[in-house]
């Protein structure tokens, strides 16, 4: 009675953790966080996160790594204000939101 008692104490104390790792930026294929962009998570695929959590917050206020802040090229930067680190996005012609990364490139965001 009391093994009976102790495995079910051990399974419900175990089901909250698993349920909240699942609830994490870039997981599963996305391969994990490489970076924030503003409030945006960038996973190790190169997508942007459809997360609403706040990058910054998350890691402490730093907004990218350090290497991504050494590539950062603050010339490359859209000037229409459509920048990944201002969090900021535009709408494209077939209604995409987008914003350019500090590379220069667009990343979309999910629907």
């Amino acid at each position: 009675m009391l093994r009976a008692r102790l495995l079910l104490i051990a399974a419900l104390l175990a089901i909250p953790g698993a349920a909240s790792a699942a609830n994490t930026p870039c997981s599963g294929s996305k391969g994990g966080i490489s970076h924030c962009e503003g409030e945006t998570f960038v996973c190790r695929d190169g997508s942007a996160s459809g997360s609403r959590k706040s990058c910054p917050a998350v890691f402490g206020g730093f907004s990218a790594s350090p290497a991504q802040a050494l590539r950062a090229r603050p010339d490359s930067v859209d000037t229409q204000g459509c920048a990944c680190s201002q969090n900021t996005y535009c709408t494209g012609p077939r209604g995409g939101r987008y914003c350019l990364t500090s590379t220069g490139s667009k990343r979309y965001l999910r629907k």
